[in-house]
């Protein structure tokens, strides 16, 4: 049975510029870019230095704690390991790489037969993931290992996250109908590890072609279930897509697994797999680059490295872009420096032209209320904006703005125009700052 969830909006899908495109493999650059910050917790530390010949796959960056390793996407020389731009809108060390277009695989790489695989305990398959520097493919790049490892004997339902609500991208739905038996796989491994006989796959009903190839794929053996949801934004955010599909609301400040659940996304199913059966590590990905301004826009399975430049020069563009985003319009973090590179996070590259410029200088709240009724968190962002402009810590948290997920909603429905996500991300760093600060001095 499909819920509701409370709030959310409609925005324009725009799906329909790539999403009869299929996925074509990107020729690869001359040179990649590898940050060594591509997921959530401590960044690599580079294994190679300049001078030193890669093979693809090889492992050239790894480090202690929360950390997963990065792996060159191209053979060739390493050209420098210095700081370099993110999407993030910083700098972070990142081994440059120039490619000999030779496509030298690692030694390492050995892909395994199904018996081997099925002689694999849970954790040898943890540790294979881990080593694959597989992490959440949907833009929150979190350690899959991590995850796996937190959800055993604590999650009794785990669910694909193939919802794809943000408009634009495209890139699941490609997955989803090009590669489906992959995915499930990959899912039957998560099951695996966690010890679940049954698993969902949350789709939207936008999306009819996927589902197709997902249920013409499924065995009736197979117990797993093709969750088909009304499109609704955001109904690919975690905590409303564990709602929509077992009716379970993560409390505030929880995770899913406080309600039995896990959530992976849809292509970091399919990562691992690759892993597991292939034992190539996360090097590439498909990403849709998408926009009212391009001539052609594509889905592109694109080497981990490749620059926002060389992915738009792909599709070509009619006027001069306005704004680039790394993601979509609603969640998408706008680029000032188009040489920032694909990472694992990296979904969909979005260009859009100067008529998308709605910014108003001297944004003023309206109280009219519509961001209450939109946001899918129950929050009250018009009193969360009023604590952020007051600077007052304490304010902010008894909103619980750090239960905003930054989904855009609440943007979306505003008048004024106010920039509410802007302000709740600035707001959250200073709650977070000041957290750091008061455990220093204790």
């Amino acid at each position: 049975m499909a819920f509701s969830f409370f709030g959310g909006v409609h925005p324009k899908e725009n799906k329909w510029y790539a999403c009869d495109k299929e996925t074509q493999e990107f020729p690869e650059p001359d040179i990649v870019v590898i940050p060594m910050s591509q997921h959530i917790g401590a960044p690599c530390k580079p294994l190679v230095k300049k001078g030193d010949l890669v093979t693809v796959g090889q492992k050239i960056g790894d480090n202690q704690g929360l950390c997963v390793p990065v792996h060159a996407s191209v053979s060739g020389k390493v050209k420098a390991v210095e700081m370099r731009a993110h999407t993030s809108g910083t700098t972070v060390m990142s081994v440059v790489i120039e490619n000999d277009h030779l496509d030298t695989l690692c030694g390492d790489i050995k892909p395994r037969t199904q018996e081997e695989v099925d002689a694999l305990s849970s954790e040898e398959l943890i540790d294979i993931i881990h080593e694959g520097g597989i992490v959440g493919m949907g833009g929150a790049t979190f350690p899959t290992h991590v995850k796996l490892s937190g959800g055993i004997g604590k999650v009794d339902t785990v669910i694909v996250n193939a919802g794809e609500c943000e408009p634009y991208i495209t890139a699941d739905d490609r997955l989803c109908r090009e590669e489906p038996a992959k995915l499930i796989s990959g899912l039957k491994i998560v099951m695996r590890i966690l010890g679940l006989k049954e698993g969902h796959i949350g789709i939207e009903d936008n999306k009819p072609e996927a589902v197709k190839a997902l249920r013409a794929n499924l065995a009736a053996s197979d117990s797993i279930t093709v969750d088909v949801l009304p499109a609704k934004y955001p109904q690919g955010a975690e905590k409303q897509l564990i709602y929509a599909i077992t009716g379970r609301e993560v409390p505030s400040g929880g995770l899913p697994a406080a309600v039995g659940c896990a959530v992976f996304n849809a292509a970091t199913c399919k990562a691992i797999h690759d892993v597991v059966y292939d034992g190539m590590p996360l090097i590439k990905r498909i990403v849709t680059v998408s926009g009212d301004i391009l001539m052609e826009p594509k889905n592109l399975l694109v080497p981990i490295g490749t620059s926002f430049n060389d992915l738009i020069d792909a599709c070509g563009h009619s006027e001069y872009p306005y704004k680039v985003l790394s993601g979509g319009p609603m969640m998408g973090a706008a680029q000032y420096d188009l040489s920032v590179p694909t990472i694992k996070g990296v979904n969909a590259v979005t260009v859009l032209g100067k008529k998308n410029e709605y910014a108003v200088e001297d944004s003023r709240c309206l109280r009219c209320g519509k961001c209450i009724d939109a946001c899918p968190m129950k929050l009250m962002p018009v009193l969360m904006y009023k604590a952020l402009q007051s600077n007052d810590v304490e304010e902010m948290k008894s909103v619980n703005m750090m239960d905003c997920i930054e989904c855009g909603s609440c943007a979306y429905t505003c008048p004024a125009s106010v920039p509410l996500v802007l302000g709740f991300r600035v707001g959250k760093q200073i709650i977070r700052n000041a957290a750091a600060k008061a455990k220093a001095k204790v």
